[in-house]
């Protein structure tokens, strides 16, 4: 089944492995996540009592039109918030599984879980209210309360968070894995492990029947074995977690893996997609004529994540518009005066699903410039391999400033009105550039192309195109409205300091 790869000529595995391998702290890592349990138990009972006094406070001091300051209905007493409150939300936010590690530092379920869990805990107050009619609880404390401990919950475990990743990239809070099955999906599954450095999965190597031992297959892993050897490897290296490429290997062998590992405590086996390399809009499972059928997704995103994903959208593109109208419009004075020609430049590029679309962008070069490139096959020729020419004769001088400044791109936010674009998002790319993207074009038009994406805070211009093509599928991949608003953060100190864009 392992015939779509090649493996890599080398001959320094063992050096490969080595300097992988030192990058996990192996040390009692049961004893890491038992600190981290604790951390995250101490981070709820705090800052939930926290909220608890923070909304007495604001109910009774701050004149808020919703309340009624002349009004006295009780609160809970310190002794009933540390005594009975507390208690129950540990319990509450236990039982939603918020100290289980499955369910702790994976996207935005956790903050799911501590809204709901907010909101079951708050509603147990409001039926106790009910119940023991003398409390008399303040409907305005109630109210805050449930708004503060949400927030203040979730900055805790957020920042909690950080602290992880950041330990992650020095060897802690990382659980050793292998990859089963050493073909063109199991090597994109490593390389996107080994790129998304705060997962939490250290891949180890390759199990592989049809490689030999010692086989590198990226960069820095080789094959340490083949299945039968998995045993021996869990116990040397301290495996904590199997992944297995399904398109490696045929049903049986899949499901003598399964009948191994599949139902062992100490390991945990995942099974990949089997189309990891080309589709990554989400598969959806349902029963037609009772039997179960897999069907792929149009769209990379949907529901809640299409809603808060347009929100931002709009939010921005409303801020962004009132900060930048007096700079949209002396730049268009100022793009007149510098050269002859149009103001608004207006690329065809490719959108969501393949509709094409016209995006708008601040003319930067000279209106004769295709005559200018005829003349010097060198650079056309560089233009042909990258899309992008360092040292452009055809741009302006206003122009220079505008590309470093990626100031020529705020026309787009008129796309982003139109919902043709996104704030944030892979690339845009033209038609004939599709051709480039190969089997990574049906993911591409899944999601709407960005103004600002992975590629421009990774280096913008100055990284290759096959890196441009790989830090688009890492963003279409692993999308959350967290790693927008990171792109965004770091977005704006790249521009500034106007690297790599030319």
């Amino acid at each position: 089944m392992e015939t779509s790869f090649q493996p890599m000529e080398s001959t320094t595995t063992a050096v490969h492995l080595n300097q992988h391998q030192r990058k996990v702290v192996r040390t009692s890592r049961a004893a890491q996540w038992r600190l981290y349990r604790l951390s995250l138990i101490a981070n709820d009972i705090l800052l939930a009592g926290l909220a608890f006094l923070a909304a007495a406070w604001v109910r009774f001091n701050i004149p808020l039109p919703l309340f009624n300051l002349n009004a006295r209905p009780t609160v809970p007493s310190l002794t009933v918030v540390f005594f009975v409150l507390i208690p129950l939300w540990v319990a509450i936010f236990a039982s939603q599984g918020l100290y289980q590690r499955r369910n702790l530092l994976g996207g935005l379920q956790e903050y799911s879980a501590v809204f709901r869990a907010t909101t079951i805990g708050m509603l147990l107050i409001v039926i106790l209210g009910f119940v023991q009619p003398i409390l008399n609880l303040a409907r305005g404390w109630v109210f805050l309360a449930w708004v503060f401990a949400v927030v203040f919950v979730m900055t805790g475990r957020f920042l909690l968070r950080r602290v992880v990743y950041y330990l992650r990239k020095h060897g802690f809070f990382l659980s050793p894995a292998l990859i089963i099955g050493a073909n063109g999906e199991g090597r994109s599954l490593a390389e996107q492990l080994l790129l998304w450095r705060t997962s939490g999965l250290a891949v180890i190597g390759f199990i592989s029947k049809r490689f030999p031992s010692g086989t590198p297959v990226t960069k820095d892993l080789t094959v340490l074995g083949a299945p039968d050897d998995i045993d021996r490897l869990v116990r040397h290296y301290g495996i904590e977690e199997l992944i297995l490429a399904s398109s490696a290997m045929d049903q049986d062998q899949i499901l003598e893996i399964f009948k191994r590992y599949g139902i062992r405590r100490d390991v945990n086996l995942r099974l990949s997609s089997g189309l990891f390399e080309i589709i990554t809009t989400g598969l959806e499972v349902k029963e037609v004529a009772s039997v179960p059928l897999v069907s792929v997704n149009q769209v990379r995103l949907a529901g809640p994540d299409r809603f808060l994903k347009i929100g931002l959208d709009i939010l921005l593109f409303i801020i962004l518009l009132v900060v930048f109208s007096p700079f949209l419009l002396g730049f268009a004075i100022a793009i007149k005066l510098d050269s002859p020609g149009p103001i608004i430049h207006r690329r065809r590029v490719m959108g969501l699903n393949g509709k094409q679309f016209d995006a708008f962008k601040f003319r930067t070069m000279r209106v004769d410039g295709d005559a200018i490139l005829e003349s010097m096959p060198e650079l056309k020729a560089e233009l042909a391999r990258n899309h992008k020419l360092k040292d452009d004769p055809r741009v302006t001088r206003l122009g220079h400033f505008l590309r470093k400044h990626s100031l020529d791109e705020l026309p787009q936010l008129f796309n982003v009105a139109r919902l043709e674009m996104s704030v944030v998002g892979p690339r845009m790319i033209s038609p004939d550039e599709l051709a480039m993207y190969e089997q990574w074009d049906i993911n591409l038009l899944t999601v709407l192309p960005g103004i600002t994406g992975l590629w421009q805070v990774s280096g913008r211009s100055d990284i290759s195109y096959e890196e441009r093509i790989q830090l688009d599928m890492r963003y279409i991949r692993n999308w959350s409205i967290w790693l927008d608003l990171q792109i965004l953060l770091k977005t704006v100190m790249v521009v500034l300091k106007g690297r790599g864009a030319y």
